[in-house]
């Protein structure tokens, strides 16, 4: 399995439609972006978008958790 990124969203003002507080979101990988304090996710249209990453605290998922967030069926 490929290294898969999650962030929670801690704060969504301006962004309400798009992002969900507490919410768990897969992080695409973007280094232009983060040079600019921004981050990259799959948000509620499951399209990837780049959003202030002060909106977002990273965490990292135990190995069994991570495999079983990836492949959920939604």
């Amino acid at each position: 399995m490929d290294k898969h990124e999650f962030a929670i969203c801690v704060d969504n003002h301006g962004y309400e439609v798009s992002l969900e507080m507490r919410k768990l979101y897969e992080i695409i990988v973007d280094a232009d972006a983060e040079k600019h304090n921004q981050i990259r996710v799959i948000d509620e249209s499951g399209e990837d978008y780049l959003y202030p990453a002060t909106l977002f605290d990273r965490i990292t998922l135990p190995p069994h958790v991570m495999e079983r967030v990836f492949h959920a069926q939604t």
